[in-house]
């Protein structure tokens, strides 16, 4: 039986991880609702800004990611395309190239401030990845690298590329800083599934670091702490009923905190499932209280 010398457009697909595509999508939406800019007007934009922060440059990061992590993921999940050889030879390599020159033509589009986004969102996907930088050899450096990527970046540029390319006002940085922040506690939940490659290959996640338990608590309070911020802030601009709602998601997360920590490692897709879309519902509550202050 010869070895395959083409990937399958499966292996292809499952490279580039459609379903982590979310995140920088949905914080991308958030900022262009907390522009408080015509939707009906730029919609063209706003699609190719989705288009480019999911489908394309949170893709390539998949890809670099899978492409340099490859020995770890031969013992961690085996079953991936480039372990499993179903991406064979450098194709992880050369699609990671591809995308993220396919990607930069994407950004074009958005003008200058998305270009430059683009580049620099591109940039930390392989500085996180790729040796000697490789950023998450260190689970602090590396998460925040992604939760300011995935999510403040996107936001940012969306808002930024609804106003004309000009600065968001200072209560949407403000906001984009600190979901950013917490979403580094997200990051963190991906890494309870791999303690066992990580530790053999010298990957200093924060569960090899700290210890599953403790790596669990300071998920949540890095999750949480942003998002009293946000209650405060919100409440101080005046819009109590989205503090309200916020707090009313912070709350449900809570609960589910409580099962994740007794359990991280086996509980951790579940925290994944169920409490991370209550914290991105309260990026959304929160940026449809900056476009009603703005009007």
């Amino acid at each position: 039986m010869t070895a395959r010398a083409l990937p399958t457009i499966s292996a292809f697909t499952e490279l580039l991880k459609p379903i982590t595509w979310f995140p920088p999508m949905w914080a991308f939406a958030c900022g262009v609702v907390a522009s408080g800019a015509d939707l009906r007007a730029h919609w063209p934009l706003a699609l190719l800004g989705i288009l480019l922060a999911g489908p394309m440059v949170c893709a390539t990061s998949q890809a670099v990611n899978d492409w340099f992590d490859r020995e770890v993921d031969a013992i961690n999940e085996p079953h991936r395309p480039i372990p499993s050889g179903r991406m064979p030879g450098r194709w992880g390599l050369y699609v990671a190239v591809l995308w993220t020159l396919l990607s930069l033509v994407v950004a074009a589009g958005l003008g200058t401030w998305g270009f430059a986004a683009a580049a620099l969102g591109l940039t930390l996907a392989w500085a996180y990845s790729m040796p000697p930088v490789r950023l998450k050899q260190n689970g602090w450096w590396g998460n925040l690298a992604c939760g300011l990527s995935y999510e403040g970046l996107a936001w940012v540029t969306g808002a930024a590329v609804m106003a004309g390319g000009a600065l968001p006002e200072a209560r949407s940085l403000v906001l984009a800083l600190l979901y950013s922040l917490g979403a580094h506690g997200i990051m963190t939940l991906n890494d309870f599934k791999a303690i066992e490659g990580d530790s053999q290959m010298g990957i200093r996640s924060l569960p090899v670091q700290l210890g599953a338990r403790r790596a669990a608590l300071t998920a949540c309070w890095v999750m949480a702490l942003p998002q009293v911020m946000v209650i405060v802030l919100l409440s101080l601009w005046q819009a109590p009923v989205a503090a309200a709602s916020v707090a009313l998601l912070l709350a449900g997360q809570f609960v589910l905190m409580r099962r994740f920590v007794a359990q991280p490692v086996q509980q951790a897709l579940f925290y994944s499932g169920f409490g991370v879309p209550l914290f991105v519902s309260g990026m959304m509550v929160s940026a449809f209280a900056l476009r009603g202050l703005a009007a």
